[in-house]
């Protein structure tokens, strides 16, 4: 038997068993990847963020909180800057509080999506506004991200987008947690950046007067 997936990303899987009188001896799965000549340029123009679940009472338990705090900060600044909407998404609120103040001074207008489900994609007007701003490249920052994070990076693959996950942006309890969920979300073909990195890819050019002000927020 040989079974073979192949993926917008181009990677194939195959599944190879060998077998006697319907009993299997040997299973072999091999996984490969086409190298498309297309770059996965990621543009102002094409690009929308998430900001997940960073609440009151789940937050304190993070690996790093202060440096996650501190980034997070920075990068919606930055992207404030550069004009790139953010969605916020807040898990059960009644249980674990709403989205920290040093977040919530950042969001302006918006109102955070209330959810129940880890995935940010199970919750009906996450994906409805997702949808509505139309955008290929999903930047995606928050906790915790083993759970929350990397369920709504799959899904959001699975859906046709290409999640960007700012690795200094996103934390877990433990240290460990977030190490194997950001190996296991770049082999599933997300984008892994940091968020001094995303902000200049998107400014793109310096000399203006956004990529003075980004300058001074990553300084």
């Amino acid at each position: 038997m040989v079974k073979i997936d192949i993926s917008a990303y181009f990677s194939c899987s195959i599944k190879i068993a060998l077998s006697h009188n319907s009993y299997p001896l040997l299973k072999i799965r091999v996984k490969f990847a086409y190298k498309s000549q297309e770059t996965m340029r990621i543009t102002k123009e094409n690009t929308s963020t998430v900001i997940i679940d960073i609440q009151e009472r789940l937050f304190p338990h993070m690996y790093n909180r202060e440096e996650l705090e501190h980034n997070v900060q920075i990068l919606m600044k930055g992207l404030k800057l550069l004009n790139i909407p953010i969605l916020i998404t807040e898990q059960y609120s009644k249980g674990l509080g709403k989205t920290i103040p040093a977040i919530s001074e950042n969001k302006g207008n918006i109102e955070p999506i209330e959810k129940i489900s880890f995935s940010c994609c199970d919750e009906s007007r996450f994906l409805k506004e997702l949808n509505m701003l139309n955008k290929k490249f999903v930047i995606l920052a928050g906790i915790e991200t083993h759970v929350c994070v990397l369920q709504t990076v799959l899904d959001l693959i699975d859906s046709g987008f290409n999640p960007v996950l700012v690795e200094d942006c996103v934390s877990s309890r433990k240290k460990n947690d977030k190490k194997i969920a950001v190996e296991r979300i770049r082999s599933e073909g997300g984008i892994i950046t940091t968020y001094e990195s995303i902000l200049l890819e998107l400014c793109r050019v310096a000399g203006t007067e956004t990529f003075k002000q980004i300058s001074g927020l990553i300084k």
